[in-house]
């Protein structure tokens, strides 16, 4: 079942903009999140949770989107995510969250994707302009963003190439592919 998970979790980047992700399911991600592994246990990582499209509209302009798809200016108007989740550093409690946010992250679209919702971390975010656009106190550093919302696009796992290029791409179709390397290429050693 966790497999069946892992490899529906994939970074989508075009939504349903019309089907809603309730607070309360945002909540629950951010639960799962806040029960997952946090190093030294500090439990510094702070949220700000957004489904209501007129805050949308203003975190949306501050991202960036797909940087291999450089033709791609991100998703237009009704394929936009639904909500976000603005994942943030509370510096009052530490300066270092270490790998915190990547544990949340995974946890946040594990649960999502259980949930029949997807997203995408972002963390290509001109964070001063979404501080001040939402008026976030300077004690919290921003992060990164995660984009939610019910997919509308079709994600590939591909095998990467003998050229190795790891780019992700898009076909005719706009069937987004993934080249991820081969488990025999990124295990090096079985001590026996």
């Amino acid at each position: 079942m966790l497999k069946d998970l892992i490899l529906r979790n994939r970074s989508y980047r075009r939504f349903y903009e019309e089907v809603p992700v309730p607070v309360e399911k945002l909540k629950e991600f951010i639960d799962m999140a806040r029960l997952s592994a946090s190093a030294r246990n500090a439990q510094s990582l702070k949220y700000i949770i957004s489904n209501d499209p007129s805050i949308n509209s203003k975190i949306f302009p501050t991202l960036a989107w797909a940087g291999y798809l450089k033709d791609w200016p991100g998703p237009a108007e009704g394929e936009r995510p639904s909500a976000y989740i603005i994942m943030l550093n509370d510096t009052s409690i530490s300066t270092d969250y270490y790998c915190d946010d990547g544990i949340a992250a995974q946890s946040i679209l594990l649960c999502a994707t259980e949930n029949g919702f997807g997203g995408c971390i972002i963390a290509s975010v001109e964070t001063e302009k979404l501080a001040r656009e939402l008026n976030i106190p300077g004690t919290y550093s921003i992060i990164q963003v995660i984009a939610l919302g019910k997919p509308k696009e079709k994600v590939v796992i591909e095998v990467v190439g003998k050229d190795g290029d790891i780019r992700y791409w898009r076909d005719e179709s706009q069937v987004h592919h993934v080249p991820k390397r081969s488990l025999e290429e990124i295990v090096l050693r079985i001590n026996e």
